[in-house]
């Protein structure tokens, strides 16, 4: 703290000139500092600033950046379980189409030839059935192969332990509420399609004229119950991914609004009040005008004593 010296004639000292050098020097440095603060928009430039607003604007920082990550890999489980609830979706009407031919062939009305050609085109819907599983794919995987499993970061705790969301596609998922052991989604590759024991889609292309298979009258009703089976057991599976697709949005939300709020901490500890720094910038300005004009007059002290020595 500078002190007002006075009552002495020295010319060897100038402490009124050095009080008004330091109070030109820090008037300076806080001008510095301020222009700093206004270009970079930013109160704290390094650890000198404010210790322990540097130390936790960090931390928010290094926390921010993990949610940030965290929203990227929500966005990716967002992108496979839509992708997988409209594959569903799409499998599900062609079980539908493929019923309702059956259904049709039921009919007393309908003839052989006109049992073979539902029949074919029913076929059909089976093999687009195949090209819906084989072309479902994200990331270079096959998410309709019964072996689809991943675990997607979604956050983390105070102690920076991961917080992930499961997605299981495999067999045994007893979440599917069905026989999931039993569950595949390949209609041209096996005989237990959609949950459903003995249901064989690539019979429906052996149907011709001289053996009906499984549009014969006798087994005709046990297709149409298999198939309504395979459509309720794929609505399953698709509730399973809605209720993900659900609990992903909602982080996803949590997770913008927590991003928000870590920037508004950062910026107040971060950020300057442009108004404020304003204000004090012409205040140091004033200063300094003020301490170089004491200066001046301090280093004109001396001259009037040394004219008591030279006694003019």
């Amino acid at each position: 703290m500078p002190f007002a010296i006075g009552g002495n004639a020295r010319v060897r000292t100038n402490i009124p000139a050095e009080n008004a050098y330091n109070s030109l020097e820090a008037s300076n440095i806080m001008i510095s500092q301020g222009q700093l603060r206004l270009s970079t928009g930013k109160r704290i430039n390094s650890a000198a600033d404010d210790v322990a607003g540097y130390i936790t604007a960090r931390a928010l920082q290094a926390r921010n950046g993990a949610l940030k990550a965290a929203l990227k890999t929500t966005g990716d489980a967002l992108n496979i379980t839509n992708i997988l609830m409209d594959s569903l979706e799409n499998i599900t009407n062609l079980i539908q189409k493929i019923k309702d031919s059956t259904t049709t062939a039921a009919s007393g009305a309908m003839g052989t030839d006109e049992k073979v050609a539902l029949a074919k085109a029913a076929y059909r819907m089976a093999q687009q059935i195949q090209t819906v599983v084989d072309s479902t794919v994200f990331g270079g995987r096959q998410l309709l192969s019964n072996t689809f499993t991943a675990d997607f970061f979604i956050g983390s705790n105070a102690i920076y332990n991961l917080l992930t969301i499961h997605i299981d596609m495999t067999t045994n998922n007893i979440d599917f509420n069905i026989d999931s052991r039993n569950f595949n989604t390949h209609a041209l590759e096996t005989n237990i399609f959609g949950g459903v024991t003995g249901l064989d889609l690539r019979d429906l292309n052996k149907v011709d004229a001289n053996d009906l298979g499984i549009f014969a009258s006798e087994k005709i009703s046990v297709t149409i119950k298999s198939l309504s089976d395979a459509m309720n057991n794929f609505s399953k599976v698709a509730s399973y991914l809605g209720g993900i697709n659900n609990r992903v949005q909602s982080q996803e939300e949590l997770l913008k609004n927590q991003i928000v709020n870590y920037n508004s901490a950062i910026s107040r500890l971060e950020d300057a009040d442009v108004a404020k720094e304003q204000l004090e910038l012409i205040r140091q300005q004033f200063l300094q005008q003020a301490s170089l004009v004491s200066l001046a007059q301090s280093n004109q002290n001396p001259t009037a004593f040394l004219n008591l020595i030279r006694g003019g």
